[in-house]
Parts: structure tokens; sequence; C-alpha cells
């Protein structure tokens, strides 16, 4: 427990808060609305089902106010560099943004259906209620306001919103601000969630990109909802109607001063005023991406490398970039909506940020295929550049020790930070606290270990002309291969190099012993933080998230390990 609350204490914490504000707010207007009792005879027509409308709304309310906040990168970025002066701890809730932005749309999903299915019950209540098929009071309450001036609904003393036995609770639904607004909100929440499933993201991103931004259309749904007033409340009047005296003699109702003729109001609408803050910094965010579109981006070398991996290296007035950084991309010749996040794999001693894209989707691909048809010398096609943004790789430099995993392409943000190293190195910078390094990197194919050994060989040869050769320990690991290669390792095999990457440490073959790995770096580095980097698959992230927890030791003298995830 206690290597657990290491790593996920403040997360967890975290957690419970915003939970915890989520029940409160439930049961607080759950009671509000069954107990209050200017809801007294709003009540009477609907039951329990008014409460289990308004209490799911005001959850909403909480988390459409923080569903846009997670998403504000340039906001997420600002944070992190205010809290460099703060634990890695607090640095780490950052990085899991996009798992908080999940979690909150679950919840404004699951709420959203328990709010539509109790309002589609009032209906049904309010629609029964004025057919006379229950008892006298509630029949009596649907008639108010009979004949009054429909232009001033306002002012209106009805409670029933079905104001003839003519009318139908969907023809309710379709011709009222709050069921029209309510209709369009639920179908645009229906199709964001749907299409945001990990296989359609994966295999039809353009799909969760374009749904996506119906969030538009959401959030205007959302602050015109509330205008509708329909659920009312009964208002104070000179003089006061009482309802337990008077809820037994409706037919007194305007004749005795005691019970004078109830009147009631819709609710003034709360909504904007909780999600109009989030609102002007999403559009800030948008205005400050327009403005990074418009600046001009040049291409330094574009470089295609083995297993169809593009190298940009470009350059652009006025950035600036830390390692393990990343940009979203947008080519206006493929679509000029789409933005695609790339880790940088250049160092910020270099002149230029360089990205490596590997063809995996539509788009990735048919920027490749316009970058091959380019003739030689050719500037490739005009591309905007938004950000740089921050991810846990930036504090790799804060741990004495760091562990580096990446799978297949996932090793782009190591590149960045094996490079800084290497000119940190040949500056001599005093300021490098990071005395060790393991580096790990998972490949299915051999050819994807290509564009990145000749940095390795560098690395390599410099370590050993420093006398720093065990500075950097690394293990390449090769997941899958065919009989004809298995055959030409075994008769190269004692040769001093190895014969897929021409490095001196050999490749290995499978899947790493993870216990084997953490139990020697722990042996070798029985006192100090280790800080834990993976950009991979989620299944990797779990086992590795397990493993720090397994060999951190509570003891505040002896390792421990940080995990740390790239998210995108």
């Amino acid at each position: 427990m206690g290597n657990w609350i290491i790593n996920n204490g403040l997360s967890a914490l975290i957690l419970v808060v915003w939970m915890g504000i989520n029940i409160f707010l439930f049961v607080y207007f759950y009671l509000f609305y069954d107990l209050g009792e200017r809801f007294y005879y709003t009540r009477h027509i609907l039951g329990a089902a008014l409460a289990w409308a308004r209490a799911p709304a005001a959850v909403l309310n909480f988390n459409c106010l923080l569903i846009l906040l997670p998403v504000c990168r340039n906001l997420l970025s600002l944070l992190r560099g205010s809290f460099m002066c703060c634990g890695r701890s607090m640095r780490k809730q950052l990085d899991k943004n996009l798992t908080f932005h999940k979690l909150v749309a679950y919840m404004i999903g699951l709420m959203t259906a328990v709010h539509t299915v109790a309002h589609l019950l009032n209906m049904e209540w309010f629609n029964k209620s004025r057919r006379g098929e229950y008892d006298e009071l509630s029949t009596a309450l649907s008639s108010l306001g009979d004949g009054g001036d429909d232009d001033d609904d306002d002012h209106e003393t009805y409670l029933n919103p079905i104001r003839s036995t003519n009318t139908t609770p969907t023809h309710v639904v379709f011709t009222t601000i709050a069921g029209v607004t309510g209709v369009i909100i639920t179908l645009a929440l229906i199709l964001i969630i749907t299409s945001s499933m990990e296989v359609i993201r994966r295999s039809y991103f353009e799909v969760f990109w374009y749904t996506h931004h119906l969030f538009i259309i959401f959030f205007a749904g959302l602050v015109i909802h509330g205008a509708g007033r329909i659920v009312r409340s009964q208002t104070v009047t000179d003089p006061p109607h009482n309802y337990s005296f008077c809820k037994d003699r409706v037919e007194d109702w305007g004749k005795i001063k005691e019970c004078p003729i109830p009147q009631f109001a819709g609710g003034f609408p709360q909504t904007w005023m909780w999600v109009i803050g989030p609102m002007i910094l999403y559009l800030c965010e948008r205005i400050l991406r327009f403005i990074r579109y418009m600046q001009t981006v040049r291409y330094r070398k574009i470089v295609i490398r083995p297993s169809k991996v593009l190298e940009l290296q470009l350059v652009k007035a006025g950035f600036k970039m830390e390692v393990g950084q990343y940009v979203f991309l947008n080519c206006p010749s493929i679509s000029q909506l789409e933005w695609h996040p790339f880790t940088m794999t250049s160092a910020p001693e270099e002149d230029f940020f360089s990205v490596h894209i590997r063809s995996v989707g539509d788009w990735t691909q048919q920027l490749i295929s316009m970058v091959e048809q380019l003739p030689e010398g050719a500037q490739g096609p005009k591309m905007a550049v938004d950000g740089p943004f921050g991810t846990a790789s930036e504090d790799v430099f804060d741990y004495e020790v760091s562990m580096l995993v990446g799978a297949g392409i996932g090793v782009t943000p190591f590149a960045s930070i094996l490079k800084s190293i290497w000119y940190k190195f040949k500056e001599s910078n005093p300021k490098l606290r990071t005395r060790k390094i393991y580096f790990y990197w998972l490949c299915r194919e051999t050819h994807a270990f290509e564009w990145f050994a000749d940095l390795l060989q560098v690395l390599e040869k410099e370590m050993e002309e420093r006398g720093m050769g065990n500075f950097l320990t690394y293990k390449l690991f090769l997941t899958g291969w065919d009989y004809s290669h298995t055959a030409h390792v075994m008769v190269h095999f004692d040769e001093d190099k190895d014969v897929v990457t021409g490095l001196k440490q050999k490749t290995h073959y499978g899947r790493p012993n993870w216990d084997r790995e953490f139990e020697q770096i722990a042996k070798e580095n029985p006192t100090s933080v280790v800080g834990t980097f993976l950009c991979g698959p989620e299944a990797l992230a779990k086992t590795l998230e397990k493993k720090c927890i397994k060999y951190s030791d509570v003891d505040p003298r002896k390792i421990k390990f940080y995990f740390n995830k790239e998210n995108f």
C-alpha cells in the first residue's frame, strides 16, 4: 500500500475529491427538489422523477465546466511550467489530462442518460395529469393558466407545460426551447462518445476528429437549454398561498383569502454561469492556435527512413523546445482542420526541430505519398505547427537515474533526450543531474532500428572517449523475426558488433523479463530515485506501473520508482 501511495496517492486524492463533489451536488439538489416547499405542487404531479431530473442537471453543470480544461494544451503547458518549483507528483497529474477528460465525459454521459429518462417520464406524467387521469388536485394544477396571454409565458400561472389535452408530449419536446435543445445536445453527445471508442479512433481518426467538433453544437445547446424554464416552482404571492392548507380546497382557490390562485415561474437559467469561463479559455486557446497556424514553417531537410518512417526537419521563427515535448502538425493540402500530435526527436540545442512520422493512417499515408513525389531538393507541402507542449519526459533530467522504455515509433521522445545528453556531454554541462540512464527499445521488425542506430553509435563512441561507458545502458529487443533472419544471426553470432544494428550491444530476441530488469536496476542503485518513462501501448504501461510499485521501497532512504507515461 505504501508503494502504491508513492506512485498514485495524489491521483487517487484528486479522483476522490472530484467524485465527492459530484456526489455532494447530486444529493444536495436531489433533496432540494424532493423536500423543497415551493416544489410541492410540482412533485404532486411528477413524483420522484422531478428530483431525478434536476439532480443530474447539477452534476452535468459541474462536469461541463471541467470537460474543456484538460484539452486546453497551452494552459496545461503554462501550468506545467509554473509547477517546476513544485513536486514531481503535482506535475504528473497534468500528464493524465486525457484520462481525466475521459472520466468527466463518462460522467456527463451517465448523467445525461438519467436526466433524459427522468424528463421523458415527467412529460408522460404531465400528459396524464393534463388529461385528468390523476386526482382532482393534479387536474386543477394542470389547468392553471388556461386562457392566459400566450405572449407573456414567464408571467403566466401555469405549472404544466402541456397546455392542451390535444397536445402530445412529442409535440412539446419538438416545439419548446428545452425540448429541441435537449434532443440536439443528446444526439451530439451520443455521436461524440461513440466515435471516441478506441477502435474508431485508431482506425478512422478522421471520424473521431470531425464528430468531436460537435462539442460546439453541444455547448451552444447547453447554454440555451435552460432558457426554456420547463421546470416551474411556486412563487410567493400576497396574500401567500399555503399549500398545506389549500391542497385539499381546490374549489376555493381564488375565492377565499387564505387560498389565492398559486403562481408559478421557471427557474433562472444557470448553466451558462458554469461554462462561460472554460468556454472563454478554450476560445483563447483556439485563437492562439490560429495565430500559430498562420506562422511560416520552413523545411530544413526531408528524409524517408526505412519502415516507411518520414523524418521532417523544420524551422520556425521564435520556436523553443525542451526534451520530450510534442507538437501538432497540420497540412492544409490534406485537410485544413485535422491536427495530429508528434513527439519531437530533435534536441533543444539544435537550430531546428524534427519529427519522425510512421505511416499508420490516411493522413500520414497521404503526407508520405506527397513527399515521395517531390523533386529532389524541393520544399515540402505547406505545414502548420502548434506547440510545443509539455509531457512527462520533460522531467527526465530531474531524476538521478532514468529508465526509458520505448515501443516501436514510441522511441521518438527518447531520441530527443539522448541527443540532448550528447550535447550536454559535448559542452561539459555542469547542470546535468542525471548520472545513469537505462534505455529499452522494443520493436517488431529489424528495419525500425536502422534510423535510430546511428544516434546510439555516436553516443556509444562519445561515452567511451569520456570514460563514461557506464552512463548509458541500452537494450534493444526484437519481438518479431523469421527463420532466415535467425539463421543469419546464428552465422554472425561471434562478431564484435550486432548484425542488426551495428552496435556493440547485441540485440535481444523476445520480450524483456521486467522483473529481472527492475531487480538489476534496484541492485545497482539501492538508494536512488528512478524515473521510469514509457512511450508505448497501454498494456505495457500497466505492466511497468505494477513493477514500479512492486520494486519501490517504503523506506525513504532506499530506492523508489516513479512511473511516467506519454499521453497525447
